[in-house]
């Protein structure tokens, strides 16, 4: 379930298991969520008559994809995201593509005023069905310590009556 500070190595890169296609769907409505008036991503005939032929991802779609599918390997026991640094989107992203992505361990470093925590910097890169890399960004983050943090839940499931027989399991338990 995540890795905690003690985890990360410097050099080691994780190739985040879960890949995702984007849909019309996804960028229209992240564009009217922020309001991006741009119509380079919502307007079909405009965007027809640029030299893409067709709507772009909104960038800020993709950073958030990436980020996403980074979480797992990277920022399960986040304490804080710091921030980002050189962004860069050398390719463009259409819907349809199919991001995948990895993350290279740059630093980590125990944290001068938490010591529950130390703080990570990783280089990820998000890349489409292709190959082609659509993303580059450097990440800094605030990780917990193994021992550290909120506990993930522990809830066990109770079969009563009604949830036994609803499984077909209407005898009683041994």
């Amino acid at each position: 379930m995540g890795r905690y500070f003690e985890d990360f190595v410097v050099g080691d890169v994780y190739k985040h298991p879960l890949g995702r296609t984007v849909t019309e769907t996804d960028n229209s409505w992240l564009t009217l969520l922020t309001q991006n008036t741009a119509p380079l991503h919502f307007d079909r005939h405009y965007a027809g008559q640029t030299q893409w032929g067709k709507p772009l991802v909104d960038s800020t779609f993709t950073l958030a994809l990436v980020t996403g599918q980074s979480v797992v390997d990277i920022s399960q026991h986040v304490l804080a995201n710091l921030g980002w640094d050189r962004v860069r989107l050398p390719n463009p992203v259409f819907e349809g593509d199919t991001i995948y992505s990895q993350s290279e361990v740059l630093s980590a470093r125990e944290s001068a005023s938490r010591p529950d925590a130390g703080v990570i910097q990783v280089r990820t890169i998000g890349f489409n069905q292709d190959g082609v890399i659509v993303i580059t960004f450097e990440r800094t983050l605030l990780v917990y310590r193994r021992g550290h943090g909120p506990e993930f839940a522990s809830v066990e499931p109770v079969w009563d009556e009604r949830s036994r027989k609803a499984a077909g399991l209407d005898h009683s338990p041994g």
